[in-house]
């Protein structure tokens, strides 16, 4: 079960429970604004404890710090292959951080991303998975793994990128590796809104108040709805492969 109290406390994020909102954010104290394997652990975890927890109606996902994500923890990814040069241990790496994606997409609670500075590779996988998503109108956005000699492969990002944006651009984007900004962002439907960063809250805010007055089961049912929509539209979505895919571009 859960802690109950006001404020909860992790290794690699810190969590604050406002009433029916859960208001999570990545700690750069204990990382160097990479997603790391203990921030996925944490968040991991933190999914896993919703199923006993209907109260919480709105998880919110932000970060403190310069940035939302600079992406995954590329130093990790090489020092587990090294100790473990089967691939094993990456995979499971690799797999912890499709199941952390599919549990934000499938958790009862309506889930936002709040995003500034840069949001790159992992980072914009995994807030591609949250219900809403809002950014500074500063936001920059990446995905830099075929530049660096990497396939698209974590968490499942890819077919959801395509769901969301649209296959033409994102494909444009991930080939060329191109830096992009909000406005582009919000055209392709990967920001639903835009604002100056000191209005930000004031969006979210605007999102919440109506989302803790809604009935419970039909936000969870419309959140299930659309899932199946999505799965429907990624029906040949290869997410399952993306932890042997990276070990064959890392061997």
């Amino acid at each position: 079960m859960i802690d109950t109290s006001p404020r909860l406390r992790f290794k690699a994020l810190s969590a604050e429970q406002d009433g029916p909102v859960l208001r999570v954010r990545f700690n750069p104290s204990e990382q160097d604004g990479t997603l790391t394997a203990a921030a996925l652990d944490d968040l991991a975890d933190l999914l896993h404890t919703l199923h006993e927890r209907p109260d919480i109606r709105v998880l919110l996902l932000s970060a403190v710090g310069d940035d939302f994500c600079l992406g995954a923890d590329r130093g990790e990814y090489g020092a587990a292959l090294a100790a473990d040069p089967t691939g094993a241990a990456l995979r499971r790496m690799a797999d912890k951080a499709y199941r952390v994606c599919d549990a934000l997409e499938n958790t009862h609670a309506v889930t936002i991303a709040r995003l500034h500075g840069k949001v790159i590779g992992a980072g914009l996988a995994l807030a591609s998975f949250c219900d809403l998503r809002a950014g500074a109108d500063s936001c920059r956005f990446r995905m830099p793994e075929v530049g660096v000699g990497l396939p698209p492969a974590w968490g499942g990002g890819m077919g959801r990128l395509i769901v969301e944006g649209g296959a033409a651009r994102i494909r444009e984007l991930m080939l060329t590796c191109e830096t992009f900004d909000a406005a582009t962002a919000h055209r392709l439907g990967i920001l639903h809104k835009v604002a100056p960063l000191g209005e930000l809250d004031a969006v979210i805010d605007a999102w919440v108040r109506p989302l803790v007055r809604r009935s419970p089961e039909a936000l969870t049912l419309t959140k299930r709805m659309f899932a199946g929509y999505s799965r429907a539209a990624r029906s040949s979505d290869v997410a399952l492969l993306d932890a042997y895919l990276l070990t064959a571009q890392l061997k």
